[in-house]
């Protein structure tokens, strides 16, 4: 069926319900304050029967986060400060995030830095921030949650954001398309070596998440033509990129490992 712009497929449905994927799971969080894919992620754990652990490296909004989300009366909610740019603060999150919930079932790497600046007009400065945060934090995030799942015998799931820019090119986000690729190529190499841990390590790659955040770092007539881009004409919903990730996370992708999934809509 060819979706028209007009079509029920233009309007964001009702997010679906839990269905019992996690149930009895850990799931870590990272970049989760806020209304963004990484709150919808904890919300969609929570729907889905796990536990969880939330981070981000602004208190004020990780606290109201962490509130909301208990407030829905389902697992458990820890909330742990962390800027994922600082090896001993993501390493200390798994220290808290065990001595919290006793253990980690899934760790999920959203954070992530974009923007629009030319190469040509893009200080090295620019450049290093997004790669630091969106690449190499993956990164120690990845290595600190491998270095728990290699000494317990349960296994994990480590699920990562990356993003189609990371297949296609965009102008201006030279940097953050180059980090995203990193991404993916991370997923792929550290998904052979963590299956001998019985480790899992799987990306999405979303094309555009309506949520606030967005907004700040992209303008609003950029944001309109991307969504009018996409076949469905509309941006995904937090929650849709959400669903997937717990997908990843679950039992019903037992056999997915180094695999990056597009959430998308867009057009060939």
């Amino acid at each position: 069926m060819t979706a028209s712009h007009g079509s029920p497929l233009s309007v964001v449905p009702e997010e679906i319900p839990g269905h019992g994927l996690l149930d009895g799971r850990v799931v870590v969080v990272t970049a989760a304050a806020g209304t963004g894919i990484g709150s919808a992620t904890a919300r969609r754990a929570l729907l889905e029967g796990a536990d969880v652990v939330i981070s981000d490296f602004h208190q004020r909004r990780l606290d109201e986060t962490r509130s909301e989300l208990a407030a829905l009366g389902l697992g458990k909610v820890e909330a742990i400060v962390c800027d994922v740019m600082d090896s001993d603060q993501v390493d200390a999150l798994v220290v808290g995030a065990l001595a919290a919930l006793g253990r980690i079932d899934v760790f999920v790497n959203n954070a992530g830095l974009g923007g629009e600046t030319p190469v040509a007009d893009m200080t090295d400065d620019q450049w290093s921030k997004v790669l630091d945060v969106t690449l190499t934090s993956t990164f120690r995030c990845t290595r600190a949650a491998l270095r728990y799942f290699r000494d317990v015998d349960h296994g994990g799931v480590i699920v990562n954001n990356a993003s189609v820019l990371g297949w296609r090119a965009q102008h201006g986000q030279a940097h953050y398309a180059a980090a995203k690729a990193g991404v993916m190529a991370l997923t792929r190499c550290s998904a052979v070596e963590a299956a001998e841990y019985g480790v899992r390590i799987n990306a999405v790659a979303p094309s555009i998440a309506n949520h606030k955040f967005l907004a700040k770092v992209t303008s609003q007539e950029l944001l309109d033509e991307l969504a009018s881009g996409e076949a469905f004409g509309r941006a995904a919903d937090p929650w849709e990129i959400a669903s997937t990730i717990a997908f990843l996370a679950s039992d019903y992708s037992s056999y997915l490992t180094g695999e990056v999934i597009s959430v998308s809509s867009q057009r060939a």
